[in-house]
């Protein structure tokens, strides 16, 4: 185990990238020990990309990437403009409403940062808040998309701990409200300290325009609701209420109707049954090119084209980091790593909050080392059997183990929304992560409530009847 786990860090820190370091430390310790044939570790490998739910993970990227090309990013950002941009510290409210918004459609945090976060920090920027301010409320809201659902870190733990992704999706809704809540009275806090005023003048039209778009929304699900009360069957009652919804967002033009529906649409179909999470995503991309070809009719065969290859690009590489963390994953069962971890936590505590303490630390440590998935990929097999015996509940596992590895993405040496957001606002890594800092507070917080309060996390799924 040592040469596996040694080799593969040693190759990370000399720059190797991460899926070719546990791809290339499996090899070897496969080399030198044989411990099993060489078809058996190219089986394990093909079986680690040989999964239903991992379907979900082009389309989901695909939806993020038609997203950003339809305009619907900018749509969404007018429309929190208006709802909260006459706050103090408005854009900085925005930056965070606009992901909360936009976390619905895309469940990755690198789409979030590099679609509504570049329109978000150029527009803080030009309206005279501190560069620095603008990136790290940038960052910290670009965790919120693995949180609500959709979110591609769901899948790939669902995948590996076998629990229910519509589960999952589900646990993420309250955590995500808890964050976002937490993370706009941080701005409020800001404002105050920093003399922030509001960015828009209160415009109750303005105000009353954003209200409408929220409420016809809302009147989606009533409208089913009573069309079946009316004796009609629920497909018929969805199919005519979406045919309303488009008519009157046609007729009144609005500007975000048809963008927040996705998250309604993606939820709804999952909760009654007609797609599962994996087919979700399916649903999600025909949902964006609806819009785009035919609601805004922004996209053009150009931009469809490179949002088409920007999906195979990153497809291909997450798909890589599973095959290789799968075949280091199971190296690392093989050699009983899961056992010896295992008898040194029990030797240290019986607890299962001083448990939960650890593996926080741990998994925030490991997130500033490891990409998501092989994080996700390689640290399950090892934490979930021990997490198990000190009862805890496995979705509420994934919660904390996913949150914990958001906040890895905000830091070096390899946290990506860093880089991409350093990339964005033309800073260098070390005065970015200088400005996020601050903004991990109200994140720390988050992951302390989600840890030590089973329940945000649990109560939604458990009345959904989803988990018991």
């Amino acid at each position: 185990m040592l040469l596996l786990v040694g080799g593969f860090l040693v190759l990370m820190l000399i720059g190797v990238p991460v899926a070719v370091s546990m791809a290339a430390a499996s090899v070897l310790y496969l080399v030198i020990y044989g411990v099993a044939p060489d078809i058996i570790a190219a089986q394990r490998m093909i079986a680690g990309v040989e999964s239903f739910p991992l379907l979900a993970v082009p389309f989901f990227i695909l939806a993020g990437n038609l997203m950003n090309i339809a305009g619907v990013t900018g749509r969404i950002y007018a429309f929190a403009l208006a709802l909260v941009g006459w706050m103090k510290g408005g854009l900085a409210q925005v930056n965070i409403i606009g992901s909360v918004i936009f976390s619905g459609m895309s469940g990755t945090a690198l789409a979030d940062a590099a679609g509504i976060g570049t329109i978000e920090i150029k527009a803080m920027k030009d309206h005279g808040y501190p560069i620095d301010a603008a990136v790290g409320v940038t960052a910290a809201s670009a965790t919120l998309g693995p949180i609500f659902p959709p979110s591609l870190p769901f899948v790939i733990y669902g995948m590996m701990a076998n629990v229910s992704i519509g589960a999952l999706f589900m646990a993420g809704i309250l955590p995500g409200v808890v964050m976002t809540v937490l993370m706009m009275v941080t701005v409020a806090i800001f404002a105050y300290r920093r003399g922030w005023g509001s960015d828009t003048p209160f415009e109750l039209r303005r105000l009353a325009e954003a209200a409408g778009e929220v409420l016809v929304v809302a009147a989606f699900p009533l409208a089913c609701y009573l069309l079946v009360q009316l004796g009609l069957s629920i497909n018929v009652a969805v199919g005519i209420a979406l045919l309303l919804l488009i008519a009157v967002d046609w007729y009144f033009d609005f500007s975000a109707v048809m963008a927040l529906m996705t998250p309604i649409i993606l939820i709804g179909g999952m909760t009654m049954g007609w797609f599962t999470p994996t087919e979700a995503a399916m649903a999600a991309v025909i949902w964006s090119l609806f819009l785009g070809l035919v609601r805004y009719r922004t996209m053009t065969l150009r931009t469809l084209a490179k949002a088409s290859f920007d999906t195979i690009e990153t497809t291909a590489s997450v798909l890589f980091i599973v095959t290789a963390a799968s075949i280091f994953a199971w190296l690392l069962t093989v050699s009983q790593a899961a056992q010896l971890f295992s008898t040194f936590i029990f030797a240290l505590t019986d607890n299962m909050w001083v448990f939960l303490i650890l593996v926080n630390v741990l998994m925030l440590v490991v997130g500033c080392f490891l990409d998501t998935i092989a994080a996700i990929t390689i640290l399950v097999p090892i934490l979930l059997p021990v997490a198990a015996v000190y009862g805890i509940n496995p979705v509420h596992f994934g919660l904390i183990m996913t949150l914990n590895l958001m906040i890895g993405l905000l830091h070096p040496p390899l946290g990506m929304v860093l880089f991409v957001l350093s990339r964005v606002a033309k800073l260098s890594v070390e005065r970015t992560t200088m400005a996020i800092l601050p903004w991990l507070v109200p994140l720390i917080v988050a992951l302390i409530l989600i840890t030590f309060i089973p329940a945000i996390t649990l109560w939604l799924p458990t009345q959904m009847g989803l988990i018991r």
